[in-house]
């Protein structure tokens, strides 16, 4: 009778064990280092790219540029219509509604802002 309450303290023991072990272990390995498996040519934070779209508006007083524009891949964003603001306010000086241009959104301060913008080729 002993042996039979230590083998089921023993099987729920080692059943707990391996539970554990396969929630718990491979989160303590998701830390996304990569550490040790070397430089496999990409940079440890690769650029964001630049997206396509076209001015929409240009509003000075508010300091935006509305953009219809293709996905934001860098923020996860489908294509739409937005206003931004701009981090340089030169910009809003430089183009005008109709320009098609080349450009990266960032949060900035907690506003999505054109930290990046260049004419479309």
């Amino acid at each position: 009778m002993l042996n039979l309450v230590v083998e089921k303290t023993m099987r729920r023991t080692f059943a707990l064990a391996f539970a554990l072990t396969t929630l718990v272990a491979p989160a303590a390995f998701a830390d996304g280092s990569h550490a040790g498996h070397g430089d496999h040519g990409a940079s440890a934070t690769a650029p964001a790219s630049l997206s396509d779209g076209q001015i929409k508006k240009v509003d000075k007083a508010a300091g935006k540029i509305t953009v219809a524009h293709g996905p934001l891949q860098n923020l996860g964003m489908p294509g739409m219509t937005m206003a931004f603001a701009v981090r340089d306010a030169g910009w809003l000086d430089r183009f005008k509604v109709g320009d098609k241009v080349r450009f990266l959104v960032e949060m900035v301060n907690g506003a999505y802002t054109i930290v990046q913008i260049d004419p479309a080729g």
